[in-house]
């Protein structure tokens, strides 16, 4: 089975101490009589493993209140950050696998199939909205897996930074684009912050470059990728990610902060808080906190990447891109769903995305965090659809691959048409699972 199996997104190393008692996955023990001479409920421990360091305190928030719900109920907690799938498939192969685990969605979703529950008919996959339930489900239509958050994939802006320069509307196509980099430039102001040392921001970017040329090929971007991952298609066959996507990046390393190739994520969202770029290439809605600790007042906008001439295909995406899934074989199964019924369900866990995790709810009538790009992202979806999140499509092994091309690119060791072949390549030899 392991053969399945994927680097996941964004693997991180830290190490949490386990929480709220010990014992290994679905071990339970029964509690002897009470004072009363009755029984107490046995005790259950659920064991967590996941990927996720930045929603620790969040976790232990929620693993707190269920104690006041489920008394019996004992919640370990373990979260890595780097090495992250080496564990899970150790553990996997041991035969101890966890009874919570966290993968990647979208292609993932069939790579633990074998490993996950069937969630389709829990009330925990109704309260899902509609396109975070599709990143949970397999390809025949079964819920396998819990969303950590929803996400928002966005090109995010200055407001006041393009304000003074004179840009009165985020620019939706490329000529739109190539005008607001010289309005900027003759203002003094550096167009584009980048991160280009981390090798997941490319594919946030590209994944927008993916939906468009799906669209001008009349096709699904999920049958798109799945051509590619086929070798059936050749990126040459398709002007939007041949000449836009590399166009685009050309403009964005002519046009940005010094040595991109040293710009990690912190060192981007530290350029842009301080007003030293207008853009922020390759992110979303997970760095508005970050941005506004640096600079709470700074005004944020949120646009489509201009990936054409067409403006209606400048969008933002959203979806979920991080998954739970609960162990099948667990022992403690049953308890595991119904905490996560509680959790997805429960007027807290309807308050705990926005107010606690601070996140985009990925669920139905849950409130939206007090943050901008939420804010603007539900504004935006009045009035416009969202792109679809097109790196649900291809595994992360793929992903990395192709984020390390990318920099070979910009860096000169590759020119582009060597790194169109090399992403081919790496397309059908790690795009899926299969």
């Amino acid at each position: 089975m392991l053969k399945k199996m994927m680097a996941l997104s964004g693997s991180l190393l830290l190490t949490v101490g386990l929480l709220s008692g010990c014992g290994s996955g679905g071990g339970t023990d029964a509690s002897k009589e009470s004072a009363g001479g009755k029984e107490d409920l046995k005790t259950v421990t659920i064991n967590m493993f996941t990927a996720s360091p930045e929603y620790t305190d969040a976790f232990n928030a929620y693993i707190e209140e269920y104690k006041k719900v489920k008394p019996n109920v004992k919640i370990n907690l373990e979260i890595m950050q780097a090495d992250y799938n080496t564990i899970l498939k150790s553990k996997i192969a041991s035969g101890s696998t966890p009874d919570v685990f966290q993968t990647t969605a979208g292609g993932d979703i069939d790579t633990y199939a074998d490993y996950s529950a069937d969630l389709t008919n829990e009330p925990l996959a109704t309260a899902m909205t509609d396109a975070v339930r599709a990143n949970m489900s397999s390809s025949d239509g079964k819920v396998l897996g819990l969303p950590v958050k929803g996400n928002l994939f966005t090109l995010i802006y200055n407001k006041d930074l393009l304000t003074k320069a004179g840009v009165t509307s985020p620019p939706k196509t490329i000529a739109e684009m190539q005008d607001a980099v010289t309005k900027l430039e003759a203002k003094g102001i550096t167009p584009f912050a980048n991160a280009y040392k981390e090798w997941w921001v490319w594919k946030h970017i590209f994944q927008h470059y993916v939906d468009a040329a799906a669209q001008d090929a009349g096709v699904e971007p999920k049958q798109l990728v799945s051509d590619f991952i086929a070798g059936k298609a050749k990126i040459k066959d398709y002007p939007v990610l041949y000449n836009n996507f590399f166009n685009f990046i050309d403009l964005t390393v002519k046009h940005g902060t010094d040595k991109p190739l040293e710009r990690d994520s912190n060192a981007e969202v530290s350029d842009f808080a301080s007003g030293k770029a207008a853009f922020m290439t390759g992110k979303g809605a997970w760095d508005e906190e970050a941005i506004k600790k640096i600079n709470p007042d700074l005004k944020i906008g949120i646009m489509g990447y201009p990936v054409s001439d067409k403006a209606d295909q400048s969008v933002i995406i959203t979806g979920a891109d991080q998954a739970l899934r609960i162990n099948k074989d667990s022992e403690v199964s049953k308890e595991t769903i119904e905490f996560f019924n509680w959790l997805y369900t429960s007027e807290y866990g309807k308050n705990w995305f926005s107010q606690v995790a601070k996140v985009i709810p990925p669920i139905k009538d849950a409130p939206l965090p007090d943050l901008e790009m939420p804010k603007e992202m539900e504004s935006i979806l009045k009035t416009s659809k969202s792109g679809d999140l097109s790196v649900n499509y291809s595994l992360d092994t793929f992903h990395q691959k192709f984020g390390e091309l990318m920099q070979a690119y910009i860096s000169g060791n590759m020119n582009k048409d060597q790194a169109v072949a090399e992403i081919e390549k790496a397309w059908v030899q790690l795009g899926s699972a299969q």
